[in-house]
């Protein structure tokens, strides 16, 4: 990670942290250095903008429950940048708490490894 330019989110780490806690991910820039992404089994299940403040995180969300969160939580709208259909930005802070950011990142974590050929889980030790 370089070096910071501003004052950084306080949700920043201990969301990093918790995302890598989850079996095979892994963190990389592919977008460049302002962008951290989260994968596991080869495909992306988490992207945090780490320099913005407030943090967002873009979370792969199932679309119904998407639509639901998106009405009861004004800190989650469609994801930028991403298929509005399947993934969400979410700002953890007054309207969603920490809590429910880690119960998100599961669920987009379960749904990329389910989305994963058997081969895959099994490459990766997933399975």
């Amino acid at each position: 990670m370089k070096e910071p330019s501003k004052n950084l989110d306080p949700h920043l780490e201990p969301l990093r942290e918790y995302i890598l806690t989850k079996h095979g991910a892994e963190e990389g820039f592919p977008f460049g250095p302002e962008v951290m992404v989260f994968k596991v089994g080869g495909k992306m299940f988490a992207l945090m903008s780490w320099e913005n403040n407030p943090l967002f995180v873009n979370l792969k969300c199932d679309p119904e429950r998407s639509a639901l969160l998106r009405e009861d939580h004004e800190g989650i709208t469609p994801g930028y940048h991403m298929n509005k259909k399947l993934w969400n930005s979410v700002v953890p802070g007054a309207s969603v708490s920490l809590e429910l950011v880690e119960e998100l990142v599961d669920h987009s974590y379960d749904l990329i490894v389910a989305s994963l050929t058997k081969k895959a889980r099994l490459e990766f030790g997933l399975e």
